[in-house]
């Protein structure tokens, strides 16, 4: 049973709010690419773009998509409970924790910070996949 003005999950305002912190900082970032290209003040700028496609791709848009998937997606009908919170709880920390290993190896050009980062990443998708797999049923089970 799905209730009409129901709060939202704290877990889905934590994925959307960074989600908004990454769109600010990644739309920022590219600001400052912009800027530089109309005004050349810091050539060493465009070392960024791959901080700024992160930012806005998988701390945006994947980040946002999940807290909404957590929050609408439908609960089980017998109960208005998510089930075990744990893996999509583990998957906002993989996640986060993926996108930053990912901006420190670009920033410090380390490659194995941003295989680690990529593998947090996909973990965090097995697990939210994990949560969300039995919360996809049909109204008769």
């Amino acid at each position: 049973m799905i209730v009409i003005g129901e709060k939202m999950p704290r877990l889905s305002q934590w994925y959307i709010k960074s989600a908004l912190l990454y769109l600010l900082t990644g739309f920022s970032i590219g600001m400052l690419m912009l800027a530089n290209k109309g005004i050349s003040f810091y050539p060493a700028l465009w070392r960024l773009l791959p901080v700024h496609i992160e930012f806005l791709l998988i701390g945006w848009t994947a980040q946002f998509v999940l807290g909404v998937a957590f929050w609408i997606v439908p609960r089980f009908w017998q109960a208005p409970r998510r089930g075990d919170e744990r893996s999509a709880v583990a998957a906002y920390i993989l996640l986060n924790l993926g996108i930053w290993a990912v901006v420190l190896g670009v920033w410090l050009g380390v490659s194995s910070f941003i295989l680690l980062g990529r593998m947090l990443e996909g973990t965090a998708v097995l697990a939210f996949a994990r949560h969300i797999w039995p919360r996809v049923v049909g109204r008769e089970g």
